[in-house]
C-alpha cells in the first residue's frame, strides 16, 4: 500500500469517527454543563466550564429512573433470551436438517425482510390485545423475542459448519438435539454474541412499540418514561442530555462484556479452526 493510499484510508476513518463520536460527544459534555453555561452558545466548547452531576440527579427526582431501567432489563432480556433459543434452533433446522419445504420457509424469512416494521404493527398489536397482553411487559417483548435476522445469521454460521461434523455425529448415534447442543452449538459462540448484542439494542432503544401497548405509566420502560423530560424541561436541554447517556449506559457496558466474541463472530463467521 502507497503512502497516499494509507493517508487518505485513515483520513476518511477519522471522517467517519468524528461524524459517530461528535454527537454523543457533545451529548456527554452538555450534561455535564451547569445552569449558569449557555449551550447555544455562537462558540459553543465542548469542555464544561464547571462539570456537575447535578443534572443526573435531577433526572433522578422527578423520573423513576430505576424502575423503568428495570422494565427495561426485564423486556431486553426476554427478547435477548427469545431470540438466542429461537433464532438458534431455528437457525440449525434450516442449516443442517433436511425437511419437505425448507427452501419456502427460507424465502419466506427472507420475505419478511422487506417489510418495515410500520407495516405489521397492526397485526402485531391486535394479536398481542387477542393473548391479553397489552400492558404487560412480555406484551411489549413478545414481537421481538425471534428476529428473522437473526434467524438467518444463525443459519449461515451452521452452514459454515463442516456437514463431515455433523454426518459423523450421526453415526454415533447422536440425535439432532445432541448434534446442535454438543457439535454444532460450540462452533457459533462468536454468532450468538453478535445477535445478542443485536436484540439487547433494539429491545433496549425501542420507543414505538412500547408507547403503542403501555399505558400503565409504572411499567413504562426507560427509553418512554425519559420522554417526559422534553416535555417537564423544554427549556433545559441538559437534563434531556443526561437523560440521554442514563439510557446509554447499558449498551456500553453490554458491548464491552462480548465485544470480544462479537468480532469473532463477525470476522470469523463464530467458526473454529
Amino acid at each position: 500500500m502507497s503512502t497516499g493510499e494509507m493517508v487518505t484510508r485513515y483520513a476518511l476513518l477519522l471522517v467517519v469517527l468524528a461524524i459517530t463520536i461528535l454527537p454523543f460527544l457533545w451529548q456527554l459534555s452538555t450534561s455535564l454543563k451547569s445552569i449558569d453555561e449557555d449551550v447555544y452558545s455562537s462558540t459553543p466548547s465542548f469542555i464544561p466550564e464547571h462539570p456537575t452531576f447535578a443534572n443526573y440527579a435531577k433526572v433522578a427526582e422527578v423520573v423513576p429512573v430505576v424502575d423503568y431501567a428495570m422494565n427495561s432489563v426485564v423486556v431486553a432480556a426476554l427478547v435477548v433470551g427469545g431470540n438466542i433459543l429461537g433464532a438458534t434452533m431455528a437457525g440449525y433446522a434450516l442449516a443442517k436438517l433436511r425437511f419437505r419445504g425448507s427452501k419456502l420457509v427460507l424465502g419466506a424469512l427472507l420475505a419478511t425482510l422487506i417489510l418495515p416494521g410500520e407495516a405489521t404493527i397492526i397485526a402485531q398489536y391486535v394479536t398481542v390485545r387477542s393473548l391479553g397482553l397489552t400492558d404487560t411487559l412480555l406484551g411489549v417483548a413478545l414481537p421481538g423475542m425471534i428476529g428473522m435476522i437473526n434467524v438467518l445469521l444463525m443459519r449461515a454460521a451452521f452452514t459454515a459448519i463442516p456437514d463431515e461434523l455433523e454426518m459423523a455425529a450421526k453415526v454415533d448415534g447422536a440425535n439432532a438435539w445432541q448434534r446442535l447442543v454438543h457439535v454444532n452449538l460450540p462452533g457459533v459462540r462468536g454468532m450468538l454474541s453478535v445477535i445478542s448484542i443485536f436484540a439487547f439494542i433494539g429491545a433496549w432503544d425501542d420507543f414505538l412499540w412500547p408507547l403503542i401497548v403501555l399505558t400503565d405509566p409504572e411499567n413504562l420502560t426507560l427509553t418512554v418514561g425519559l420522554q417526559y423530560l422534553s416535555g417537564t424541561f423544554t427549556n433545559n436541554p441538559r437534563l434531556i442530555a443526561a437523560g440521554t447517556m442514563i439510557s446509554f449506559v447499558p449498551i456500553v457496558v453490554v458491548f464491552a462484556v462480548l465485544q470480544r466474541y462479537f468480532f469473532r463472530g463477525v470476522e470469523e463467521g463464530a467458526i473454529k479452526g
